[in-house]
This record gives structure tokens, C-alpha cells and sequence, in this order.
């Protein structure tokens, strides 16, 4: 009779504090520095998730190792809603790192945020001004030029091993934490290449800092404009896009879940968030609901298995 009542007790404990939630502020922790698309898209749903569930929303930057440093901190985390992250798909790192602590069952799929495509561009003092040129000079000097990277198994990264594979070149990588610093390396000379959200880029590309030859998606996308797709630029089948998306550690209560993820969707419904997201060349890509985005991670995975094992990219 004791179980049943203390099962009870914390049942209707569970629904007390789901019906009440948010009590305090909530941390969205992300697995990258400033600068980028993880870093945009975090900000951009703390600001409204925090108008939409009335609390303040705290983002913490904990950049490293493709954001397994942030990733393993948030599955370690108490699952009472008020530590949540923002990351890609976790069958990613769980395919580059061989000592991963924290798998993918540590989480629960909360809702998608965007979509988006990278961006190949060159330092403004190489000779390229198309996909086509700067193909033919490294088929011509393999490893001479030399690739920024905003991380291993980072998004950016994937799409410059996948072009490599594609165009059958070789980059030398150099791999930095995060495509703001890997930009700055770009602008300064000391690489000449690189593949980047378009977050990190869309300044630099306005300001004619650094040059984009093509985005990684077959077609010329509205959402960044001006560039053409890797069909158009003579790259055809290759694609390579990346997502990030709001998780809760395993054990969060579904209804505090469910909360999390309608106000993350009326949020990311508003023309002007819409709008915000496509000036930085995504698409906002809300979640049906967290059962619909767990199953679009699940099915997804099996294809970065596939692409990490074909590009030889492991992390030891």
C-alpha cells in the first residue's frame, strides 16, 4: 500500500510541477562559440521561448568537440526542463568519437529549429571565382590549400569532406573550435578555404571580406541569395545540409516536454522570426511535435553512418 501511494505522491508531484513550469529561469546550453549558426539559432529560440513561456532564458556557450562538451554536460543535467540543448543530430558524434560519454538515449527530442545549407568561399586573395577553377588547382596541388574547419563533425566539416570525396581533391584541414574563429583564419590568409554555415559567413560575404563560390545543396536557394548550388556549379549530386534542434535530458516529464515544444513552435511560426532566420540563409523547420522530430532524427541516422564511414573521419 506504501508503494502505491508513494507512486502516487510522485505522480501527482510530476503533474504539479509540470502544470506550474517555468518557476525559474531556463539554460540553453550550445556546443559552439559566438559567431555562428549554433550560436544564432540559440539565441534566437531562447528569445522566444522566453517570450512565450514568461521566464528569462539563459544561452551558455560551451564550444569543443563538435558539440559533445555541451552535449555531455546537458545529459548529465537534472531532467526537470531547466537545462535544455541546442545541437544537431547525435548520430553524428556518436560516429566520429570513439569514447563518446553520453549516447543519444540520454535525451529526449524536444523540436527541430532550422534548416540550412553551408557555404563554400575563398580568401579574397586567391585567384577562384568558381567552384570549377578552385577544383582544377587542387586536382592540380593536392593539399596546398589549406581548409578552416569550424570542428570535427561539425556540419562545416562534413561538407568539406563530402566536396573532397565528391570532387576528388584533398583539403589539408585545419580544425578550429567553431566557424567564427575558423573565419577569422580565412580573412587573415592563413587558410584559403572553407565550407560555413551561412550564419557565419552572410557578414563577412556583405562586406566583401571573403568570397562564396557555391552552397551545399544542388539548387540556388532564396534563402541565400546570389550563390549558386552545386549543380550550377558543376559539382552535380553532391549535397551536404545540416539542422539544429532543442533537447530535454532523458527522464524530463512529457508534459513539461510538450510545453517546451509548443511554445518553441509558436515562436518559430511568426512571419518576423521566419524572416530573422532566412536573412541568415535557413529555413525555420518547427517540429510537428517531439514523437515527429525524434522520428525524423531516427531516420536519419543510418545516412551519417554511411557518410562518416565513407569519408574515414574519426576522432580518437
Amino acid at each position: 500500500m506504501k508503494t502505491i501511494w508513494g507512486l502516487l505522491f510522485v505522480c501527482l508531484s510530476t503533474w504539479a510541477n509540470a502544470q506550474t513550469y517555468p518557476v525559474k529561469p531556463i539554460r540553453i546550453v550550445v556546443g559552439y562559440p559566438p559567431g555562428g549558426s549554433g550560436d544564432f539559432t540559440t539565441r534566437l529560440i531562447a528569445d522566444e521561448l522566453g517570450k512565450e513561456l514568461g521566464t528569462t532564458i539563459i544561452v551558455e556557450n560551451r564550444p569543443g568537440a563538435g558539440g559533445s562538451i555541451a552535449s555531455e554536460f546537458v545529459a548529465k543535467s537534472a531532467p526537470d526542463g531547466y537545462t535544455l540543448l541546442n545541437q544537431g543530430n547525435h548520430a553524428i558524434n556518436k560516429n566520429l568519437y570513439k569514447d563518446l560519454r553520453y549516447d543519444d538515449k540520454d535525451f529526449i527530442p524536444v523540436c527541430r529549429v532550422a534548416n540550412g545549407a553551408t557555404v563554400l568561399v575563398v580568401n579574397n586573395d586567391t585567384p577562384f571565382k568558381s567552384a570549377k577553377e578552385l577544383i582544377a588547382y587542387a586536382k592540380a596541388n593536392p593539399g596546398k590549400l589549406f581548409a578552416a574547419s569550424a570542428g570535427v563533425g561539425s556540419a562545416p566539416h562534413l561538407a568539406s569532406v563530402g566536396f573532397e570525396a565528391a570532387a576528388g581533391i584533398k583539403f589539408t584541414t585545419i580544425q578550429f573550435k567553431g566557424g567564427g574563429p575558423a573565419s577569422q583564419s580565412l580573412i587573415a590568409g592563413d587558410t584559403q578555404v572553407m565550407f560555413a554555415t551561412s550564419p557565419t559567413v552572410t557578414g563577412f560575404i556583405k562586406g566583401g571580406r571573403m568570397r562564396p563560390l557555391m552552397i551545399s545543396m544542388p539548387k540556388a536557394s532564396p534563402s541565400i541569395p546570389g550563390i549558386p548550388g552545386s549543380d550550377e556549379a558543376g559539382v552535380t549530386g553532391y549535397e551536404s545540409t545540416f539542422w539544429f534542434g532543442l533537447y530535454a535530458p532523458a527522464g524530463t516529464p512529457m508534459e513539461i516536454v510538450r510545453k517546451l515544444h509548443a511554445a518553441a513552435a509558436k515562436g518559430l511560426a511568426k512571419p518576423e522570426v521566419r524572416e530573422k532566420i532566412a536573412l541568415q540563409g535557413m529555413d525555420a523547420a518547427p517540429s510537428a511535435s517531439p514523437e515527429a522530430f525524434a522520428a525524423e532524427i531516427k531516420a536519419e541516422a543510418p545516412m551519417w553512418e554511411r557518410v562518416i564511414r565513407a569519408s574515414g573521419a574519426k576522432v580518437e
